[in-house]
């Protein structure tokens, strides 16, 4: 039969070079990526991303009023309001819609400040709708 010479020695094992830890002999295994970090990069140039809304001078105008109805409200009021969030990455951003109380617009920084810790920034604000103002 095949082998029988030599299927009861025992394994050879070399005075050289000692044996690999079992740790090493797995990594040679791991799998191989030659293009590391092109997958993200396919992801990240796939990512859509809106443009910032210019807004006309009525539409500021408009803003302005609602801003003032606000503050006259003592911040007591809902709010909705609609802001850019400039993206970190790539040209563009994407609109973001808070729902809640504002409890201080901070003019040294030029941001609203809700109750919740939320500030948006007052340029970056294209909508306010007050819904409950007493």
């Amino acid at each position: 039969m095949k082998y029988d010479d030599i299927i009861n020695h025992k394994h050879h094992e070399s005075l050289r070079h000692p044996r690999m830890p079992r740790i090493n002999r797995a990594a040679q295994f791991a799998p191989f990526a030659a293009l590391t970090g092109y997958e993200s990069a396919i992801e990240e140039a796939g990512r859509l991303t809106e443009s910032k809304i210019i807004l006309e001078e009525g539409a500021k105008v408009e803003l302005d009023e609602e801003l003032r109805k606000l503050i006259e409200s003592d911040m007591m009021a809902e709010a909705e309001i609609t802001y850019f969030i400039p993206d970190d990455v790539k040209e563009g951003g994407h609109f973001a819609l808070f729902k809640g109380k504002i409890k201080n617009i901070d003019e040294m920084s030029g941001e609203l400040i809700s109750k919740n810790g939320i500030r948006i920034k007052l340029e970056s604000i294209t909508k306010i709708k007050i819904n409950n103002p007493n």
